[in-house]
């Protein structure tokens, strides 16, 4: 029996656009780049792709589409923005409206999106060294939190880092911290390793996005920056619209992971 991590991106994005895979792709299509979405119209997309410039981190790009075109044609020239994500989320003036499984009703001519390279990426290089990623394990969305970290603002832009995390176990967290490290283009290596209260976490247990994770004895919370971060800018800065993932379902590409990698 194939599995989601067997299958093609085409196949998986197929799924989604028919409604018939809606739930977190962590593990989907392993070996190929998955990234986060930001939606907004022409007006806002110089000042957020400067604030991706300018926050790399967090908001590394993989793709930009053309003013008014669905199509990431670097990314994946057979998808749809509109419909290949399991499940997207409506901001408007900085509030979270809604959560649909398609935006063709949401889309404009002037609307640019942008993909922004996820995490989920180099979990396949993390499992391929026997390090443990335990959303995949039980199953569940990964654990994200904002920080008290604060981006680098550009134009309207500005709001704090959201961080996805990883219990990893303590022989291991140098050896993580190297593999990703080697993924500059989803995030790379982490940003803050053990207190979580030093980046303004107060309860590891009731993460702002995705599903708390169990932590056992003798393994150490490590912190990613996330592509979630968007989200939290659009909550600081309030555009009139900005449509993005919900967070742990994301735009699956045709990119291989090894293409993100350096050796």
């Amino acid at each position: 029996m194939t599995t989601l991590s067997q299958l093609t991106p085409a196949e998986l994005r197929q799924q989604i656009r028919n409604n018939q895979l809606i739930q977190p792709t962590a593990g989907m299509a392993n070996g190929y780049a998955q990234a986060n979405l930001a939606i907004l119209p022409k007006q806002q997309a110089f000042d957020f792709l400067l604030f991706c410039q300018r926050n790399p981190k967090s908001c590394p790009l993989l793709d930009v589409t053309d003013v008014g075109s669905p199509v990431p044609k670097f990314a994946a020239p057979s998808g749809d923005i509109r419909t290949d994500i399991p499940k997207y989320r409506i901001y408007e003036n900085g509030e979270l409206v809604k959560e649909v499984t398609d935006i063709t009703d949401y889309w404009t001519e002037d609307m640019v999106a942008f993909l922004i390279g996820c995490s989920f990426t180099f979990e396949h290089a993390l499992l391929n060294n026997d390090i443990p990623v335990r959303h995949i394990e039980e199953n569940c969305n990964v654990p994200m939190y904002k920080t008290n970290i604060s981006c680098a603002e550009a134009g309207i832009f500005h709001g704090s880092t959201v961080v996805s995390m990883r219990p990893i176990p303590q022989q291991d967290v140098v050896r993580a911290a190297q593999v990703t490290s080697r993924f500059p283009a989803v995030h790379g290596g982490p940003v803050h390793i053990g207190d979580p209260a030093a980046i303004g976490i107060q309860d590891l247990h009731s993460p702002d996005f995705g599903d708390a994770v169990s932590i056992k004895e003798g393994e150490v919370p490590v912190f990613w920056a996330c592509g979630v971060t968007p989200q939290a800018v659009a909550m600081a800065t309030k555009p009139s619209i900005m449509i993005t993932h919900a967070p742990g379902h994301m735009f699956i590409t045709d990119i291989r992971d090894e293409k993100l990698g350096v050796l």
